[in-house]
C-alpha cells in the first residue's frame, strides 16, 4: 500500500474522543481505587484567598490525602503550584521494595495528579480538564475529583462536569498520523468521581457531542491536501451525512456550470481537482422549528492562485477549508443532539491552484444569480466561493437564519489576534445569541461593524462589484470582505464569522491543539441548542 493510499484510508474514518464515565461513589468508598483498573487519581487545588498564600484544597483532595497518608498541600507547595487553572503536577509514588514493607498507599493507584482549578468557573475548569488530559496521556484510566464541589446545586454540578469534560476531551486530541509508526500514547478513560444524576449525565453528553464535532473539524482540516481535494471532501460529507440519516446533495463541475456558479468554477479553474458544492440537511422529527443554514468556506488548498502566496504563508493552507468542516460537523452534531430546528450545511469546495486555465486579476466572473464581480486578487478566493454558496442558499433553501464561517482574512487576525473571531451580522439578536454562545463554550467572538463608509471598497467600474478594494488606504480588510458577502444574502438574517485567527494555532494551549483548532463547531451547536 502506498503512503498516499495509507493516508487516504487513515483519514477516511472519523475518530472519537476517549470515554468519560460518571461514578457516584466518593474517593472514600470507591472500589475503583483498589481494583487495579485506575492508573492515577486526579485531585484539585485552588489559589489561596485574598491575603492568604496557602493553596486551598477542594472537595476530594483531603479525602485522597487521608486515604494515601500524604500531605498533598505540602507536596503542591513544594512543587511550586499556585492553583491557577491549567496547572498540573504528577506525584509518582514509590512501590514497596520488599514484602515486609508496608506503605499507606499500597493497593491504591500509584500516581496522584494535582490539578489547579483557579476560580472554578467554566473557563478555569475547562483548562483544568485540558491540563489533566495532557498530564495523563498514555495511561489506561484516570479517576478525578476535579470540578466536584459539595456546595454545587444540580445546575452548578452539571456546568462543572461539562466544563471539565470539554477540556479533557478537547485536549486529548492528537493529529492523525500518516506513518509506519503508530502513536501508542492514547488518552486515558476519565472517571468523574462523586458525580451522578440526570442533569450531570446530560451535561457530559453535551460536552461529548461538542468535542466529537471539534475532533471531526480538526481531523478534516489537518488532513494533508495530497489526500484532501474537493472530491475527497465531498465524499466524506456524503458518507458521514448518509450514515447519520441526513439528506445529501453533491453538485459536480457540470451542475455547477449549468447553475451559474461562476465564483466556485473560477477559483477551481487552475487545479487538476475539480470543484464541488455539497448540501447536507437535517430535519428534526416532526419538523417545525427554524431553518438555520451554515455555509462554510472549503478551499482544500490555497496557493493564492496567480497572486501566489509566499512559501511560509502556504504551509498551513491545508486548513483553509476549516469553515466547511465546521459547517459539516455542526449539522452532524445537531442531528445527534436532536436539536428542534432544521439545519443545513452548504460546502463550496475548490482548490485554489495555478495553471493554464487559472482565473486572473482583471477577470469578471458571474456569481450564481447573475451578479458580476471584478477580480482584483486571486488570493481573495474565499469570498468568491462563499458568494456563490450564499446566493444559492438565499435563492433555494429559504433560511430563517444564514451564517457563514470562513478562514477569510489575515486582517481579522491582525485586529483581534487568535482568541476572538470577528463577528459581523445584520441582526442584533443573532449577534447577541452567537456572542453568548461563544462566551459559554469558550469560543469567543468580537462584534465588528459593517461600516457604511467603506462600501466604496466593493464598487467596480467594470462589474457590479469588486471583491478587493482598489484603494488600500481604506483598510479594514475584514470589514470590506464582510461588506462584499452581505451583497449575496438578500434580506436574510445573516452573520459572518471570520475565523482566520481562531481556526489555526501554532502550539497547544489549554483545550486548543496545534494546527486546526476546530473553532466554531461547539459555538454553533450551542447557539442551535438554545435557539427559540
Amino acid at each position: 500500500m502506498s503512503p498516499r493510499t495509507t493516508g487516504a484510508a487513515a483519514a477516511a474514518a472519523p475518530r472519537t474522543p476517549p470515554t468519560v464515565v460518571l461514578h457516584g461513589a466518593s474517593v472514600v468508598d470507591s472500589p475503583l481505587l483498589t481494583d487495579g483498573s485506575v492508573d492515577a487519581v486526579a485531585v484539585q487545588v485552588a489559589p489561596g484567598r485574598a491575603g492568604d498564600d496557602a493553596l486551598q484544597p477542594r472537595s476530594g483532595t483531603p479525602q485522597v490525602a487521608a486515604r494515601y497518608g500524604i500531605d498533598l498541600s505540602e507536596l503542591a507547595e513544594r512543587a511550586g503550584l499556585t492553583g491557577a487553572a491549567g496547572e498540573a503536577f504528577t506525584v509518582h509514588l514509590p512501590l514497596p521494595v520488599g514484602s515486609s514493607v508496608e506503605l499507606p498507599w499500597a493497593g491504591l493507584p500509584p500516581r496522584i495528579v494535582l490539578v489547579g482549578v483557579g476560580d472554578e468557573g467554566p473557563t478555569a475548569l475547562r483548562r483544568a480538564g485540558a491540563a489533566l488530559a495532557r498530564a495523563t496521556r498514555g495511561l489506561r484510566r484516570v479517576a478525578a475529583t476535579v470540578g466536584a464541589q459539595s456546595h454545587h446545586d444540580d445546575a452548578g454540578a452539571a456546568q462543572a462536569a461539562r466544563a471539565v469534560t470539554e477540556g479533557y476531551l478537547l485536549a486529548a486530541y492528537s493529529h492523525p498520523r500518516i506513518s509506519a509508526t503508530p502513536d501508542t500514547k492514547a488518552p486515558a478513560e476519565l472517571v468523574l468521581l462523586g458525580r451522578e444524576g440526570a442533569a450531570v449525565a446530560a451535561a457530559v453528553e453535551t460536552a461529548r457531542i461538542g468535542a466529537e464535532a471539534t475532533w471531526l473539524v480538526r481531523d478534516l482540516a489537518n488532513t494533508p491536501s495530497d489526500v484532501k481535494n474537493p472530491a475527497w471532501m465531498a465524499d466524506r460529507a456524503r458518507r458521514l451525512g448518509t450514515k447519520a440519516g441526513l439528506d445529501v446533495q453533491v453538485l459536480g463541475p457540470r451542475e455547477l456550470a449549468a447553475g451559474g456558479f461562476g465564483g466556485i468554477l473560477a477559483v477551481g479553474s487552475g487545479s487538476a481537482s475539480s470543484p464541488r458544492l455539497v448540501r447536507v440537511s437535517y430535519t428534526p422529527a416532526g419538523g417545525g422549528g427554524r431553518h438555520v443554514v451554515v455555509v462554510g468556506k472549503g478551499i482544500t488548498y490555497d496557493t493564492g492562485g496567480l497572486s501566489i502566496k509566499p512559501r511560509e504563508a502556504m504551509v498551513p493552507m491545508k486548513t483553509d477549508m476549516a469553515g466547511s468542516a465546521v459547517a459539516l460537523a455542526t449539522v452532524l452534531a445537531a442531528a445527534r443532539a436532536q436539536v428542534p430546528h432544521r439545519v443545513t450545511a452548504v460546502l463550496p469546495l475548490a482548490e485554489n491552484h495555478f495553471g493554464a486555465a487559472s482565473y486572473r486579476p482583471g477577470d469578471v466572473v458571474t456569481i450564481h444569480g447573475g451578479t458580476t464581480v471584478e477580480i482584483a486578487n486571486t488570493d481573495a478566493e474565499g469570498r468568491l466561493v462563499l458568494a456563490d454558496a450564499l446566493a444559492w442558499a438565499d435563492a433555494t433553501l429559504d433560511p430563517d437564519v444564514l451564517v457563514d464561517v470562513a478562514t477569510l482574512t489575515g486582517a481579522a487576525t491582525l485586529g483581534l489576534g487568535r482568541q476572538h473571531a470577528a463577528l459581523y451580522g445584520t441582526d442584533d439578536a443573532l449577534v447577541a445569541a452567537l456572542t453568548a454562545a461563544g462566551d459559554r463554550t469558550g469560543e469567543l467572538v468580537w462584534h465588528m461593524p459593517l461600516v457604511a463608509d467603506y462600501e466604496e471598497a466593493v464598487r467596480s467600474s467594470v462589474a457590479d462589484l469588486r471583491h478587493v478594494p482598489e484603494d488600500r488606504r481604506i483598510g479594514g480588510g475584514s470589514i470590506t470582505a464582510a461588506l462584499f458577502l452581505r451583497r449575496f444574502v438578500g434580506g436574510r438574517t445573516w452573520a459572518h464569522l471570520d475565523i482566520a485567527g481562531t481556526g489555526r494555532s501554532t502550539s497547544d494551549k489549554h483545550e486548543i491543539t496545534e494546527g486546526a483548532t476546530g473553532y466554531g463547531a461547539r459555538l454553533l451547536l450551542e447557539y442551535l441548542s438554545t435557539l427559540d
